[in-house]
């Protein structure tokens, strides 16, 4: 993590709407002969009596699940737009180019959870993807009997105990008033990674140069 004071996100609420609009994360760990291992995976940010876990489902008896059985620690890594940004850009432009990118990263022990809950995880991603749309033919509960029953053999659901949370969204905070909103500008002409993280740098002038100026 690039763990620089200007470059962390401190609101919990703004890094669970991140979660949230950015769900498929990278889960990484290793196993009991310190083998790396990953996968990538839909996971969901909760609090279930005080504590922050996240929930989600991977496939049995691959080379993760495995790891994960022999090794509970593991480290989350949910990660949203990001893009390139010139030195050009800057009112000096005698300084290196950069990139800016938002990422949140989690670690914690990860527990393997019965079949109960891996209705609970089911249903809850389903539904979460198909936009809440209790008719929609592919959620949990409209799918045949036969096939959840096939599905529910070569799946598991887990939770992650969330122990430690840090998020960095890079998004030129470091840079002089001028640069900042020519970097604004010229992303606000670059493709829909460039343009959502100009979004994302308009909704922090304010508060990264402390007045009301447009």
């Amino acid at each position: 993590m690039y763990n620089l004071p200007d470059y962390k996100e401190q609101d919990e609420q703004i890094i669970r709407e991140f979660i949230a609009a950015y769900p498929f994360a990278f889960i990484t760990g290793c196993d009991a002969d310190n083998k790396p291992v990953a996968t990538q995976i839909p996971v969901f940010i909760e609090e279930q009596n005080g504590r922050k876990i996240l929930r989600g489902h991977m496939m049995k008896h691959t080379d993760h699940h495995k790891a994960f059985l022999q090794n509970e620690n593991v480290l989350t890594v949910f990660t949203g737009k990001h893009t390139y940004v010139s030195g050009t850009w800057y009112s000096n432009p005698n300084i290196p180019s950069t990139w800016n990118y938002m990422s949140v990263h989690i670690k914690g022990p990860i527990k393997f959870l019965d079949d109960h809950a891996l209705v609970e995880v089911l249903r809850m991603t389903t539904l979460h993807f198909e936009g809440q749309n209790s008719r929609s033919p592919t959620i949990y509960d409209n799918l045949p009997a036969d096939m959840t029953q096939r599905l529910m053999h070569a799946i598991v659901a887990f939770e992650i105990d969330i122990q430690e949370m840090d998020a960095v969204f890079k998004l030129s905070q470091d840079r002089d008033r001028e640069s900042y909103l020519n970097i604004i500008k010229k992303l606000e002409d670059q493709d829909d990674d460039g343009r959502v993280i100009a979004t994302e740098m308009k909704k922090r002038f304010k508060r990264q140069f402390h007045d009301h100026a447009e």
